[in-house]
């Protein structure tokens, strides 16, 4: 069984969904910027794609949440999260891994609850009037011109 920090293998996104294996889809190519001798010859850039609408075990909820929370980031139903700020191709892996098992959990997430509206204190009232009072104070000095 491969281990948390692997780069192959299933990816656990939280509890009870697990992306297998076999619906990542991997590509590589050349990372720009610096790197030395090796930039122009390894191809350390790293590109994950993964159809999210078609993970197997989500529920019919699950798949709505994602189409709606991830479908502008969506290009024919595949999402792609690329990685090339490390110089090696292992740890660009993870690092695309760990970032699309976050956007996932996000987009998973359920939505925060709805804000409980609430009376201002009195207090809240008296000190918000008195602060305009004193503006008022400060406008009505400046007028008056001797």
């Amino acid at each position: 069984m491969p281990g948390p920090d692997d780069a192959s293998g299933d990816l656990v996104v939280t509890g009870s969904v697990v992306v297998p294996a076999s619906a990542l889809s991997w590509r590589f190519s050349r990372s720009s910027g610096p790197g030395g001798q090796g930039v122009n010859t390894a191809d350390s850039r790293v590109e994950l794609s993964l159809a999210p609408l078609e993970i197997p075990g989500l529920s019919e909820h699950q798949q709505q949440r994602l189409a709606a929370r991830l479908g502008g980031r969506l290009v024919d139903g595949v999402l792609t999260i690329a990685a090339s700020e490390h110089r090696q191709q292992l740890r660009n892996r993870q690092a695309a891994r760990e970032r699309l098992a976050a956007v996932l959990r996000a987009a998973l997430a359920p939505p925060p609850p709805n804000r409980r509206r609430t009376k201002p204190t009195r207090g809240s009232q008296e000190r918000r009037i008195e602060a305009k009072k004193q503006r008022g104070q400060l406008k009505k000095q400046r007028r008056t011109w001797d």
